[in-house]
């Protein structure tokens, strides 16, 4: 029943609640706001005991709040409510709006679940509206401020001062409390997620700053050179930044640097590696020049960086002196191929030489003076559907590999097939080889072709037996080197060993090969000094001609059996002169 009064206590109470409703939102943390929801319970909605509940993220509740008797909060603080317990109780007894009261005739089934409480026993009430110690009143709380949003927590209270259960304006009381908290509970929660992101953004960023430093540092001072390029577009291998390392390897300054891309850097004969190892990222030895024109060998090795937002990328390139590695293996492989007496090529480099200018196919038909230009692919197949032609251009039958006019047969089928398959890797069916062709018969014909002149030597071993092993190596030397004086400087001399020397001379007649031989033989004749002792040696050279068709072993055992008919011949006429 309403009194006079009660207005003033409705103004009362709504100061009181605006007051608490104020001191939430001044709250720095969450835990403040917490505490200062259980206490403007008691100061300022006039109960002797407010609890705060809150919904932890495993969707149990713990007291996180007490406010009005501090044995009860030493008791209860910190424990854990089961939410299955608390969906229970917030299902029971009568709905006063958002609010749920349960009197002391139905608690006592909730004596035994694992919900904390606190309560006292009592006599039973007098009149109809005192409170009893057992009765229980919860304020449920939801994050949009309403019983269909999340449920975040629940504000449990306890004896009211006046000793009456709350009518109706104390109830609207409570619920409005219940949706200001919950606000204030929401904006402290944002609070606190948006202070640890900003700490962990602060964490990230101070890291992100560790390790650019570290990186500059390792960049700046590396003791191999390092550069950062653009990958990708029209600038692409532009050099963005480079180390002190790199700019003394080149001798170039680091302004003239961020001039230049590596393919402006690279030797001609290397840009193609330089370009798949920047399209795939790797590893790759090629020479890079530098300021005083001279090229060092380096080992590139380039790493395919991307920003941190996967924008536009970068190539990280390594870049090593192995100048003096390089140095070592060419130095090495010289050795291999090379006599190391005279210095000329030896018998494993001449056949290389040699195998290299001759294919499969054999000359079928005499050749004209023309060189053709054919693909070099190995064996005929037949192709189907192909038609092959004569010289009249008439088709000769159907699937029989083309002819041209020197004998050598071009087979579509096969140089498609071919230029698929991994040894054919990076040649095309109109990749050609010129075919070694020979002159026909003993007259000079006109052909031009590969001569091979066997040469060894007279006398030779009359000079090593007499004055030893010392004179017979400086006459060797000295024979190498009037060789290699007597003939164009794409011509090969090699030494097969012993006194015999080889000449690779392509483009000549037969009438051309004989006259080199006599230069040469003539070349050799001259007395050689040694030691102050003159020493004279004669040669004998057969002459051979190598075409596709031929191995290397056949060509030079070819020629190799000339020299000896040339030998014999030198031999008889001598002594028909005696």
């Amino acid at each position: 029943m309403e009194t006079e009064s009660e207005p003033y206590v409705r103004l009362a109470t709504l100061r009181q609640l605006h007051q608490v409703v104020a001191e939430l939102n001044t709250a720095r943390s969450l835990a403040d706001t917490l505490q200062a929801v259980a206490d403007g319970v008691v100061t300022g909605l006039g109960y002797e005991l407010g609890c705060v509940n809150l919904v932890r993220a495993d969707g149990d509740l713990v007291v996180a709040a007490f406010a009005g008797n501090p044995a009860a909060e030493a008791l209860m603080a910190g424990r854990v409510g089961p939410r299955g317990d608390w969906e229970r109780r917030l299902s029971m007894g009568e709905g006063w709006g958002a609010l749920r009261f349960i009197p002391h005739t139905e608690g006592w089934v909730l004596v035994d679940d694992d919900v904390p409480q606190w309560h006292t026993d009592g006599p039973e009430p007098r009149f109809e509206d005192e409170w009893h110690p057992a009765d229980r009143l919860y304020a449920p709380m939801y994050a949009t401020g309403s019983a269909g949003g999340e449920l975040i927590g629940v504000i449990s209270v306890d004896r009211p001062r006046n000793g009456r259960k709350p009518g109706p304006w104390g109830q609207e009381a409570l619920q409005m409390y219940a949706f200001q908290a919950a606000i204030a509970i929401s904006n402290a929660r944002l609070r606190a997620n948006m202070q640890r992101a900003l700490v962990r953004l602060e964490r990230e960023q101070q890291a992100l700053r560790a390790s650019e430093e570290s990186f500059r540092q390792a960049f700046e001072y590396a003791p191999s050179g390092m550069a950062i390029a653009e990958m990708g577009g029209d600038q692409h291998g532009r050099i963005l930044r480079t180390n002190d390392a790199l700019c003394r390897l080149l001798g170039r300054p680091a302004a003239a640097m961020r001039r230049y891309s590596f393919s402006d850097l690279v030797h001609p004969e290397d840009v193609g590696t330089l370009l798949r190892t920047s399209a795939e990222g790797g590893r790759a030895e090629l020479r890079l020049g530098r300021r005083d024109g001279t090229y060092l060998w380096v080992s590139l090795r380039n790493s395919v960086v991307a920003d941190a937002t996967d924008g536009p990328r970068f190539l990280l390139t390594h870049v090593e002196d192995i100048e003096e590695r390089k140095r070592r293996e060419l130095h090495l492989a010289h050795r291999a191929s090379h006599d190391a007496l005279t210095g000329l090529p030896n018998s494993a480099e001449l056949r290389s030489r040699l195998g290299a200018r001759l294919c499969g196919r054999p000359q079928s038909v005499p050749q004209s003076a023309i060189e053709s230009l054919d693909a070099a692919y190995g064996g005929a197949a037949p192709y189907d559907g192909s038609l092959a032609y004569d010289a009249n251009a008439s088709p000769l039958y159907e699937g029989a590999p083309a002819y041209d006019s020197n004998g050598h047969g071009f087979d579509f089928a096969r140089a498609a097939a071919d230029s698929a398959s991994p040894a054919a890797a990076g040649y095309g069916i109109h990749d050609h080889h010129v075919h070694v062709v020979a002159p026909q018969g003993e007259h000079d014909d006109g052909t031009k072709g590969l001569a091979v002149l066997f040469c060894d030597l007279d006398g030779f071993k009359s000079i090593n037996d007499r004055f030893g092993h010392h004179t017979g190596d400086a006459v060797l030397i000295e024979v190498a080197r009037r060789l290699t004086s007597g003939v164009r400087d794409g011509d090969t001399v090699a030494r097969l060993g012993g006194d015999e020397f080889v000449v690779l001379a392509d483009g000549l007649g037969r009438a051309d090969a004989a006259d080199l031989a006599v230069r040469l033989r003539n070349a050799i004749i001259p007395p050689i000094r040694v030691d102050g002792r003159a020493v004279r040696v004669g040669a004998s050279f057969g002459i051979g001609w190598a075409h596709c068709g031929m191995s290397a072993d056949e060509v030079l055992q070819s020629a190799d059996q000339r020299m000896y008919i040339e030998k014999r011949s030198r031999a008889k006429q001598h002594r028909r002169a005696g």
